[in-house]
């Protein structure tokens, strides 16, 4: 059957639900808090003051939280280009008939799904050796695979050489392991990374320094070399994401109002984050590449999806649930979910591992039927059962059988 999508009204209600959310994060609400907003471009002058429109602003402590912006890389041609990244996307109201993606990452590999499934042509092209480079091999060819389903085309360690514009299509030219290729498109769509907004604050003038990536550097009281200044979110690093963001204000802020006290470092210790792809990608703690690079032992549990009963309900039984623990214990290393509404499902393992909950509590806790949620206490069963005590077992085999008697 084929189905004819309204494009326009599916980015207008995008714009809707961004104005319904705005509120939560805008100036009239912390003007009901009583924060004092100013806006405009703001300058540090000194480790208390602040210059914004003109006026000095002076504080006892500054917070630097300007977040990031979508990267966009130094390739000949590309400025001339009416490029797309994350942030420009929403405003678009024709659908592109071919669109490149450049990036394999969570957002390229989301909006390239997306605008698959809206009627594009999508090419996604990228210089890593696959999608979601960072996670496990398995896990990028489940989503790969969907891809190829939904004809999304994929080339890996392409490397963008220039960018080219005639009267009637774009063009791109990339190094691949094959030779020059040359791809033509619609429109493109960048993304390539974040850069952390840390241009016109006065920075240099105050010896605070900007690390290799680009974020400004802070200590683990996330304070930056002035003791007075902090900074947190993607302006500070390491972690891109707006719910670290949202943990590391916590620390900023209690640390610089406070600081005289305690201080408090910021935990990293349990971090996780989710890509909004289909099917849905979520991990916290480590993967396996990342334990063997590291020398750390590990052994795995896993669970497929396929045999849960909420999901096959759902018409949605397909990925799996892996769990890395300590070998011979169910303290957990790391957890990754591929699957249907991973995003939700991830939470009950960054719970265990931030509190030393173990797999064996996980499965001693009762999970309602059916739900998704048991996959979780399913795997729990399935680190108990590699590890049942044979032993006793025989013994119990021979009591019930004399017992029968």
């Amino acid at each position: 059957m084929s189905v004819e999508v309204n494009f326009p009204k599916v980015m207008q209600r995008v714009q809707n639900v961004i104005k319904t959310i705005e509120p939560h994060d805008s100036v009239e609400r912390f003007t009901e808090l009583g924060v004092n907003c100013v806006q405009g471009d703001a300058k540090i002058l000194s480790p208390w003051e602040v210059e914004v429109n003109g006026h000095t602003l002076t504080a006892k402590n500054i917070v630097i939280a300007t977040g990031a912006r979508p990267r966009v890389p130094d390739i000949p041609g590309l400025a001339a280009l009416d490029y797309l990244t994350s942030d420009t996307v929403w405003d678009i109201r024709d659908l592109p008939e071919r669109l490149l993606v450049v990036g394999a990452g969570p957002i390229g590999c989301e909006l390239a799904q997306s605008f698959a499934r809206l009627g594009s042509k999508v090419t996604l092209v990228t210089r890593a050796d696959r999608l979601l480079p960072r996670e496990d091999p398995e896990v990028s060819e489940r989503v790969h695979a969907e891809f190829r389903r939904q004809h999304v085309k994929v080339h890996a360690n392409y490397n963008p050489l220039f960018f080219g514009a005639a009267e009637d299509e774009q063009t791109c030219v990339f190094s691949t392991p094959r030779g020059q290729r040359k791809l033509s498109f619609d429109r493109v769509l960048l993304a390539v990374g974040r850069s952390a907004n840390v241009e016109g604050l006065g920075l240099e003038s105050l010896g605070i320094a900007v690390g290799p990536g680009g974020t400004v550097e802070v200590d683990a009281f996330l304070r930056t070399a002035i003791p007075t200044i902090f900074a947190c979110g993607d302006v500070a690093g390491p972690y891109m994401f707006t719910h670290m963001a949202s943990h590391q204000a916590w620390y900023a802020a209690v640390n610089a109002l406070f600081g005289r006290f305690r201080t408090f470092k910021v935990d990293y210790s349990v971090v996780p984050w989710a890509t909004f792809t289909d099917p849905e990608v979520a991990r916290v703690g480590l993967n396996e590449d990342e334990a063997r690079a590291a020398n750390i032992a590990f052994e795995v549990s896993r669970y497929e999806l396929a045999e849960l009963d909420r999901a096959i309900a759902d018409g949605e039984a397909h990925g799996f649930i892996k769990v890395l623990t300590e070998p011979g214990r169910d303290r957990i290393l790391g957890a990754t979910i591929v699957g249907y509404h991973a995003s939700e499902l991830i939470n009950e393992f960054v719970l265990a591992m931030k509190h030393g909950l173990g797999l064996g509590k996980i499965l001693a806790t009762i999970h309602i039927y059916p739900t998704l949620s048991e996959g979780n206490k399913f795997v729990a069963g399935e680190w108990r059962k590699a590890r049942k005590p044979e032993g006793l077992l025989r013994w119990v085999e021979r009591y019930h059988r004399w017992n029968r008697g």
